[in-house]
Protein backbone atom coordinates (compact mmCIF):
# COMPACT_ATOMS: atom_id res chain seq x y z
CA UNK A 1 0.00 0.00 0.00
CA UNK A 2 1.05 3.33 -1.12
CA UNK A 3 1.55 5.17 2.16
CA UNK A 4 4.51 7.23 2.28
CA UNK A 5 4.08 10.71 0.74
CA UNK A 6 7.37 13.10 -0.52
CA UNK A 7 6.87 16.53 -0.57
CA UNK A 8 8.53 19.05 -2.62
CA UNK A 9 8.54 22.88 -2.52
CA UNK A 10 9.41 24.78 -5.74
CA UNK A 11 9.88 28.44 -6.01
CA UNK A 12 8.57 31.34 -3.89
CA UNK A 13 5.30 30.27 -5.31
CA UNK A 14 4.80 27.92 -2.55
CA UNK A 15 3.41 24.93 -4.86
CA UNK A 16 3.99 21.46 -3.23
CA UNK A 17 4.00 18.77 -6.12
CA UNK A 18 3.07 15.24 -3.68
CA UNK A 19 4.93 12.08 -4.89
CA UNK A 20 4.62 8.80 -3.20
CA UNK A 21 8.29 8.13 -2.02
CA UNK A 22 9.37 5.05 -3.70
CA UNK A 23 8.32 6.53 -6.83
CA UNK A 24 10.74 9.49 -6.19
CA UNK A 25 13.72 7.43 -4.87
CA UNK A 26 13.44 5.17 -8.26
CA UNK A 27 13.19 8.81 -10.11
CA UNK A 28 16.38 9.82 -8.24
CA UNK A 29 18.32 6.44 -9.16
CA UNK A 30 17.42 6.66 -12.05
CA UNK A 31 18.07 10.22 -12.89
CA UNK A 32 21.79 9.24 -11.73
CA UNK A 33 22.06 5.80 -13.74
CA UNK A 34 22.44 4.13 -10.37
CA UNK A 35 21.58 0.11 -9.74
CA UNK A 36 19.08 -1.21 -7.01
CA UNK A 37 22.25 -2.81 -5.74
CA UNK A 38 24.35 0.53 -5.74
CA UNK A 39 21.86 2.23 -3.77
CA UNK A 40 21.00 -0.24 -1.44
CA UNK A 41 24.58 -1.94 -0.36
CA UNK A 42 24.63 -2.38 3.16
CA UNK A 43 21.89 -0.97 3.89
CA UNK A 44 18.59 -3.37 3.09
CA UNK A 45 18.06 -5.92 0.50
CA UNK A 46 17.39 -5.22 -3.28
CA UNK A 47 13.98 -6.68 -2.63
CA UNK A 48 13.44 -4.62 0.13
CA UNK A 49 14.05 -1.24 -2.21
CA UNK A 50 12.30 -2.84 -5.16
CA UNK A 51 9.41 -2.84 -2.70
CA UNK A 52 9.71 0.35 -1.64
CA UNK A 53 9.70 1.58 -5.17
CA UNK A 54 6.71 -0.44 -5.86
CA UNK A 55 4.97 1.11 -3.17
CA UNK A 56 4.40 -2.28 -1.77
CA UNK A 57 6.72 -1.62 1.24
CA UNK A 58 8.52 0.61 3.78
CA UNK A 59 11.26 0.54 5.80
CA UNK A 60 12.19 1.60 8.80
CA UNK A 61 12.84 5.45 9.14
CA UNK A 62 16.29 5.07 9.20
CA UNK A 63 16.52 2.80 6.09
CA UNK A 64 14.29 5.30 4.13
CA UNK A 65 17.11 8.16 5.44
CA UNK A 66 19.68 6.73 4.40
CA UNK A 67 18.92 5.25 0.96
CA UNK A 68 17.73 9.32 0.46
CA UNK A 69 20.75 10.51 1.57
CA UNK A 70 23.30 7.84 -0.61
CA UNK A 71 20.88 9.35 -3.37
CA UNK A 72 22.07 13.16 -2.74
CA UNK A 73 18.20 13.57 -1.29
CA UNK A 74 17.19 15.88 2.05
CA UNK A 75 15.54 13.77 4.42
CA UNK A 76 13.68 16.69 5.73
CA UNK A 77 10.68 16.92 3.10
CA UNK A 78 8.60 13.61 3.73
CA UNK A 79 5.71 12.49 6.56
CA UNK A 80 6.11 8.74 7.87
CA UNK A 81 4.02 7.36 10.91
CA UNK A 82 6.86 6.43 13.11
CA UNK A 83 7.07 3.52 15.88
CA UNK A 84 6.81 4.41 19.47
CA UNK A 85 10.21 2.44 19.53
CA UNK A 86 11.26 4.14 16.16
CA UNK A 87 10.78 7.90 18.12
CA UNK A 88 12.54 6.45 21.31
CA UNK A 89 15.43 5.75 19.07
CA UNK A 90 15.51 9.19 17.60
CA UNK A 91 15.31 10.70 20.48
CA UNK A 92 18.01 8.74 22.00
CA UNK A 93 20.88 9.14 18.97
CA UNK A 94 19.94 12.74 19.03
CA UNK A 95 21.13 12.57 22.93
CA UNK A 96 24.07 11.15 21.98
CA UNK A 97 25.33 13.39 19.52
CA UNK A 98 24.74 16.20 22.28
CA UNK A 99 26.89 14.50 24.94
CA UNK A 100 29.70 13.56 21.69
CA UNK A 101 29.85 17.61 21.23
CA UNK A 102 29.56 18.86 24.65
CA UNK A 103 32.25 15.93 26.19
CA UNK A 104 29.87 14.29 28.28
CA UNK A 105 31.25 11.06 27.67
CA UNK A 106 29.71 9.39 31.05
CA UNK A 107 25.91 10.35 29.96
CA UNK A 108 26.38 9.58 26.60
CA UNK A 109 27.73 5.98 27.84
CA UNK A 110 24.65 5.63 29.29
CA UNK A 111 22.20 6.90 26.35
CA UNK A 112 24.68 4.20 24.25
CA UNK A 113 23.24 0.99 26.50
CA UNK A 114 19.79 2.28 26.06
CA UNK A 115 19.91 2.40 22.54
CA UNK A 116 21.35 -1.04 22.34
CA UNK A 117 18.36 -2.46 24.20
CA UNK A 118 16.02 -0.64 21.76
CA UNK A 119 17.37 -1.55 17.97
CA UNK A 120 17.35 -4.50 16.01
CA UNK A 121 20.71 -6.11 16.50
CA UNK A 122 20.64 -7.46 12.92
CA UNK A 123 20.19 -3.50 11.90
CA UNK A 124 24.23 -2.86 9.88
CA UNK A 125 22.83 1.01 10.08
CA UNK A 126 22.14 0.84 14.36
CA UNK A 127 25.24 -0.93 14.80
CA UNK A 128 27.18 1.50 12.98
CA UNK A 129 25.76 4.35 14.46
CA UNK A 130 26.20 3.06 18.12
CA UNK A 131 30.02 1.92 17.13
CA UNK A 132 30.62 5.29 16.29
CA UNK A 133 29.61 6.57 19.03
CA UNK A 134 31.53 4.41 21.13
CA UNK A 135 34.49 5.55 19.62
CA UNK A 136 34.27 8.95 19.70
CA UNK A 137 32.53 9.06 23.62
CA UNK A 138 35.56 6.75 24.45
CA UNK A 139 38.39 9.34 23.22
CA UNK A 140 36.65 11.38 25.29
CA UNK A 141 37.16 9.91 28.63
CA UNK A 142 40.33 8.37 28.13
CA UNK A 143 39.32 4.43 27.15
CA UNK A 144 40.42 4.60 23.76
CA UNK A 145 43.43 5.40 22.28
CA UNK A 146 43.51 7.47 18.72
CA UNK A 147 44.56 4.00 16.99
CA UNK A 148 41.58 2.33 18.86
CA UNK A 149 39.77 4.91 18.18
CA UNK A 150 40.49 5.11 14.38
CA UNK A 151 40.01 1.13 14.59
CA UNK A 152 36.60 1.43 15.65
CA UNK A 153 35.72 4.31 12.82
CA UNK A 154 37.11 2.48 9.92
CA UNK A 155 35.32 -0.80 11.47
CA UNK A 156 31.92 0.90 11.36
CA UNK A 157 31.86 2.28 8.08
CA UNK A 158 33.20 -1.42 7.24
CA UNK A 159 29.37 -2.80 8.34
CA UNK A 160 27.60 -1.32 5.84
CA UNK A 161 30.59 -0.42 3.05
CA UNK A 162 32.52 -3.75 3.70
CA UNK A 163 35.50 -2.81 0.73
CA UNK A 164 35.43 0.81 1.84
CA UNK A 165 39.06 2.33 0.73
CA UNK A 166 40.43 5.30 1.82
CA UNK A 167 42.55 5.93 -1.62
CA UNK A 168 39.34 5.48 -3.83
CA UNK A 169 36.38 7.32 -1.67
CA UNK A 170 34.54 8.76 -5.27
CA UNK A 171 33.82 4.50 -5.56
CA UNK A 172 30.82 4.28 -3.37
CA UNK A 173 27.87 6.15 -2.23
CA UNK A 174 27.40 7.24 1.11
CA UNK A 175 25.02 8.24 4.20
CA UNK A 176 25.51 10.99 5.94
CA UNK A 177 26.76 8.99 8.91
CA UNK A 178 29.08 7.23 6.65
CA UNK A 179 30.46 10.71 5.49
CA UNK A 180 30.66 11.71 9.02
CA UNK A 181 32.65 9.13 10.07
CA UNK A 182 35.18 9.33 6.96
CA UNK A 183 35.24 13.03 8.21
CA UNK A 184 36.41 11.53 12.00
CA UNK A 185 38.65 9.41 10.15
CA UNK A 186 40.54 11.92 8.51
CA UNK A 187 40.60 14.30 12.02
CA UNK A 188 42.24 11.04 13.86
CA UNK A 189 44.84 10.78 11.03
CA UNK A 190 45.29 14.61 11.51
CA UNK A 191 45.47 14.13 15.81
CA UNK A 192 48.28 12.09 14.98
CA UNK A 193 50.22 14.34 12.87
CA UNK A 194 49.50 12.57 9.60
CA UNK A 195 48.02 15.79 8.56
CA UNK A 196 48.77 15.27 4.31
CA UNK A 197 46.96 11.85 4.44
CA UNK A 198 43.89 13.89 6.50
CA UNK A 199 44.17 16.68 3.68
CA UNK A 200 43.77 13.90 0.89
CA UNK A 201 40.82 12.13 2.32
CA UNK A 202 38.75 15.36 3.17
CA UNK A 203 39.92 16.13 -0.29
CA UNK A 204 38.53 13.45 -1.59
CA UNK A 205 35.30 13.55 0.74
CA UNK A 206 34.58 17.51 -0.38
CA UNK A 207 34.50 16.17 -4.26
CA UNK A 208 31.93 13.52 -2.86
CA UNK A 209 29.67 15.95 -1.28
CA UNK A 210 30.08 18.69 -4.11
CA UNK A 211 29.36 15.95 -6.73
CA UNK A 212 26.50 14.20 -4.97
CA UNK A 213 24.89 16.34 -2.16
CA UNK A 214 23.64 19.26 -3.97
CA UNK A 215 20.03 18.71 -2.94
CA UNK A 216 20.70 17.21 0.71
CA UNK A 217 23.80 20.01 1.92
CA UNK A 218 21.17 22.24 3.09
CA UNK A 219 20.00 20.11 5.38
CA UNK A 220 22.97 17.64 6.19
CA UNK A 221 25.59 20.78 6.98
CA UNK A 222 28.32 18.34 5.16
CA UNK A 223 29.89 20.98 3.62
CA UNK A 224 30.58 23.85 6.19
CA UNK A 225 32.19 20.91 8.06
CA UNK A 226 34.34 19.33 5.19
CA UNK A 227 35.33 22.76 3.73
CA UNK A 228 36.49 24.13 7.47
CA UNK A 229 38.22 20.58 8.27
CA UNK A 230 40.27 20.74 4.98
CA UNK A 231 41.16 24.41 5.09
CA UNK A 232 42.46 23.49 8.73
CA UNK A 233 44.71 20.70 7.50
CA UNK A 234 45.81 22.93 4.69
CA UNK A 235 47.14 24.96 7.71
CA UNK A 236 48.69 22.61 9.49
CA UNK A 237 50.61 21.41 6.52
CA UNK A 238 52.05 24.64 5.56
CA UNK A 239 49.99 25.26 2.43
CA UNK A 240 48.67 28.91 3.90
CA UNK A 241 47.41 30.73 0.81
CA UNK A 242 45.17 27.72 -0.32
CA UNK A 243 43.94 27.22 3.69
CA UNK A 244 42.63 30.91 3.56
CA UNK A 245 40.98 30.03 0.09
CA UNK A 246 39.16 27.35 1.77
CA UNK A 247 38.08 28.41 4.59
CA UNK A 248 36.73 31.29 3.02
CA UNK A 249 34.59 28.82 0.99
CA UNK A 250 33.33 27.36 4.22
CA UNK A 251 32.77 30.90 5.81
CA UNK A 252 30.48 31.31 2.37
CA UNK A 253 28.53 28.30 3.12
CA UNK A 254 27.67 28.52 6.47
CA UNK A 255 25.92 31.41 6.04
CA UNK A 256 24.65 30.16 2.77
CA UNK A 257 23.16 27.53 4.09
CA UNK A 258 22.80 28.45 7.63
CA UNK A 259 25.33 26.07 9.48
CA UNK A 260 27.27 28.27 12.14
CA UNK A 261 28.94 25.63 13.88
CA UNK A 262 32.12 26.09 11.86
CA UNK A 263 32.08 29.68 11.33
CA UNK A 264 34.45 31.16 13.97
CA UNK A 265 36.46 28.25 13.46
CA UNK A 266 37.45 29.14 9.25
CA UNK A 267 38.08 32.60 10.55
CA UNK A 268 40.67 31.29 13.49
CA UNK A 269 41.80 29.35 10.37
CA UNK A 270 42.44 32.61 8.17
CA UNK A 271 43.35 34.35 10.93
CA UNK A 272 46.66 32.13 11.87
CA UNK A 273 47.42 31.75 8.35
CA UNK A 274 47.03 35.03 7.31
CA UNK A 275 50.27 35.80 10.05
CA UNK A 276 52.03 32.84 8.40
CA UNK A 277 51.62 34.77 4.97
CA UNK A 278 52.95 38.17 7.16
CA UNK A 279 50.07 39.43 6.63
CA UNK A 280 49.16 40.77 10.17
CA UNK A 281 46.57 43.04 9.72
CA UNK A 282 43.94 40.75 8.04
CA UNK A 283 45.13 38.06 10.59
CA UNK A 284 43.86 41.15 13.56
CA UNK A 285 40.81 41.74 11.64
CA UNK A 286 40.37 37.60 11.36
CA UNK A 287 40.93 36.70 14.82
CA UNK A 288 38.63 40.32 16.07
CA UNK A 289 36.05 38.40 14.02
CA UNK A 290 36.07 34.54 15.92
CA UNK A 291 37.36 35.84 18.98
CA UNK A 292 33.67 37.97 19.38
CA UNK A 293 31.45 34.92 17.68
CA UNK A 294 32.65 32.95 19.95
CA UNK A 295 31.90 35.05 22.75
CA UNK A 296 28.37 35.75 21.58
CA UNK A 297 27.67 32.15 21.31
CA UNK A 298 29.06 31.16 24.11
CA UNK A 299 32.11 29.00 22.85
CA UNK A 300 34.31 29.91 26.31
CA UNK A 301 37.37 27.56 25.43
CA UNK A 302 37.43 28.35 21.64
CA UNK A 303 37.38 32.20 22.72
CA UNK A 304 40.19 32.07 25.56
CA UNK A 305 42.04 29.65 22.72
CA UNK A 306 41.52 32.25 20.10
CA UNK A 307 42.55 35.21 22.50
CA UNK A 308 45.77 33.00 23.91
CA UNK A 309 47.16 32.53 20.31
CA UNK A 310 46.68 35.99 19.17
CA UNK A 311 48.39 37.38 22.06
CA UNK A 312 50.85 35.04 20.81
CA UNK A 313 51.50 35.14 17.06
CA UNK A 314 50.74 38.88 16.84
CA UNK A 315 50.20 39.99 20.53
CA UNK A 316 46.66 40.96 19.91
CA UNK A 317 44.80 42.02 22.88
CA UNK A 318 41.01 42.11 23.08
CA UNK A 319 38.92 45.54 24.70
CA UNK A 320 36.12 43.83 25.24
CA UNK A 321 36.29 40.15 27.27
Amino acid sequence: MKNSVYYVWKGCERRMNVYFLGEYIKKQREKLGLTQEQVCEGICEQVTLSRLENGRQTPSRTRVNALLQRLGLPEDRYYMILTKNELEIEALKKEIIACNALDSAKEGFSKVEQLEKLVNTDDNLEKQFILRSKALLGYLDGRYTKEEKLRMLIQAIGLTIPDFDLEIIGSHLYTVDEMKIINQIAGVYSDMGQNKKAADIYYQLLKYVQKHQQEAVISSGMLPMVLGNYARTLDLCGYYKDAVDYAQRGIEACVRYGHYQMLYACLAIQAESYHFMKQDEKSAEAYHEAYYLCKVIGRKESMLAIQEEAKNYIGLEFRFK
